[in-house]
């Protein structure tokens, strides 16, 4: 990708955040607002606040757009690569494949092999970060503190970098690295592929001046979860800390201590520092309909200011019971086998059993696998669960704008991207970890018990570490059931090869678990190659 297309990109992206979030101001009043316009933007605090809300406007885009039936990308590159946790039925667009591990289809390459959108949100990231600090602070007057509200806006700015980086790293692994905007795109050079290291390393920096320059809470209601603050920040890189530990090197299965404990220590601030606490579970729903107490960074998605979806990955599940016009052949369906495998208790009852050897019947006590029907988790996210296609309703907030006849229905229910159980559950694999193997046991119990599972489902002192991560896996599984974690839990705790048939450990070790680029990209870029399990397969 070359810089100068970069550039073109935000030279329209402010327009686009007047669009979205600035007042009923008609377009065409608007002046132009790009970098040729300097004179007549960057001059006030409402321009600044146009900006940012462009940049969060585009982080938006990047994780609800999809393929040309409803797919929202977050969800795809997270959970739905495997048939263990949902099934994609066939809809004429190859979306089905990629729980096959094949991504060469037409519609998977143009949308979710194709990364432009990330740098879209990138390049309004690098703009802001160049344009903000040279507003003369007189420019500002209606603002108490010139100098905190610029602070502020530069730390989510890099935050909003930092994330969309992060996402792009665990999808492709190498992407060409831009932290500056090119006055001159005539002139500006081809960029190739920089090292997952080099990337991962700008994604920290990014992390530590963001959280320099943010506080921790918010100073608004309005702003509460779905803006950055510190406890964002943080919480991005503890993900980022865990993920460079495991995956820098997928050939070895031994973690990075130090960036292992700089997870360990960044979650320990959220927790102390934070401000967070887990949502009763007596107001289960409240937590994914979004702005409860633990969410922790929250794309907005609610009707209260007319941002819902009609085509969130909700509306992948969803069926008549929830949205009436929709019929009951829906696109995703949960997969049975993931109630079996997660959602089970070993039952051991005695009796009389038959011995086709001695001939003679016996006493014994038998030991049967049965649903865990008392888990809040299985009994509040799916429906239908005796059918062969059982449905989520994790995300079923439902708002009809014509609610007199039913219809043009929103799902009013915000993209959980950070939240305080993730945090809780990360530090069970960080215990693991540093074989503190009972601290990550007694986590698991936790959730378990909060969640009311069956008292046969805690777990004994003295299990192995390995037998703990399985369950460590399973407990991430169920608590966070399409929220877009579940494929990079497995592939950093290595239990992939138990749920993603088509990874094979020499996939793994290949890194085949990385998404192909888009060919139409390399038109425009002659130093761009292609991600190194797909070279000659596309």
């Amino acid at each position: 990708m070359k810089s100068k297309h970069i550039l073109k990109i935000f030279m329209c992206t402010l327009v686009t955040g007047t669009i979205l979030f600035s007042s009923c101001k008609k377009l065409m009043d608007q002046e132009p607002r790009n970098s040729t316009y300097d004179q007549v933007f960057w001059q006030n605090s409402k321009d600044c606040e146009s900006a940012l809300a462009g940049n969060y406007a585009l982080l938006r885009d990047v994780m609800t757009s999809g393929t040309f039936y409803t797919s929202p990308r977050y969800y795809m590159y997270g959970d739905a690569v495997s048939t263990s946790y949902l099934t994609l039925q066939y809809w004429g667009d190859g979306l089905e494949y990629i729980q096959n591990g094949d991504i060469t289809g037409a519609y998977n390459l143009n949308s979710l092999a194709n990364w432009t959108k990330y740098y879209k949100a990138i390049a309004m990231s690098n703009l802001i970060l160049n344009k903000i600090p040279s507003v003369p602070d007189e420019n500002l007057k209606d603002i108490s503190n010139p100098v905190k509200f610029k602070q502020k806006i530069i730390g989510q700015a890099l935050f909003i970098r930092a994330l969309s980086y992060f996402m792009m790293t665990r999808v492709w692994g190498d992407v060409p690295l831009v932290t500056t905007i090119d006055e001159d795109p005539i002139t500006a050079k081809h960029l190739a592929r920089s090292p997952k290291a080099d990337v991962m390393k700008q994604i920290e920096a990014d992390c530590h001046e963001a959280a320099k320059n943010l506080i921790w809470g918010n100073t608004t209601a309005g702003e509460a979860n779905v803006t950055a603050n510190k406890g964002s920040v943080y919480a991005l890189l503890a993900h980022l800390y865990l993920w460079r530990a495991t995956m820098t090197d997928a050939r070895s299965a031994t973690p990075n201590m130090t960036d292992v404990n700089s997870a360990d220590t960044t979650i320990t601030r959220i927790m102390e520092d934070g401000g967070y606490a887990l949502t009763d579970t007596a107001n289960y729903y409240s937590t994914f309909i979004g702005r409860s107490r633990e969410g922790i960074f929250e794309i907005n998605a609610s009707e209260d200011s007319r941002e819902g979806s009609n085509s969130s990955v909700a509306n992948m599940f969803l069926r008549t019971a929830n949205i009436a016009y929709n019929n009951n052949n829906s696109r995703a369906y949960v997969t049975p086998r993931y109630f079996t495998t997660h959602f089970f208790v070993n039952k051991v009852t005695e009796g009389w059993v038959w011995n086709e050897v001695a001939w003679a019947w016996e006493w014994k006590s038998v030991v049967t696998k049965e649903t865990d029907t008392k888990d809040i988790r299985f009994r509040k996210n799916f429906t239908d669960i005796n059918t062969d296609r059982p449905t989520c309703i994790k995300y079923s907030n439902v708002i009809y704008r014509n609610p007199g006849q039913k219809l043009d229905a929103y799902v009013s229910n915000n993209i959980i991207v950070f939240r305080l159980s993730d945090m809780r559950l990360l530090q069970a694999e960080i215990a693991l970890y540093k074989n503190q193997v009972n601290t990550a046991t007694t986590i698991i119990n936790e959730f378990r018990t909060r969640n009311g599972a069956d008292v046969s489902n805690q777990l004994p002192s003295g299990l192995t570490k390995d037998a703990v991560m399985n369950e460590y896996v399973l407990e991430r599984g169920k608590e966070l059931y399409l929220e877009g974690h579940i494929f990079y839990d497995l592939l950093r705790t290595r239990k992939y090869e138990d749920f993603v048939p088509w990874l094979t450990s020499s996939r793994f070790n290949q890194e085949g678990y990385y998404w192909p680029v888009y060919p139409a990209l390399f038109s425009n870029n002659n130093l761009l190659t292609q991600t190194t399990y797909w070279r000659g397969k596309i």
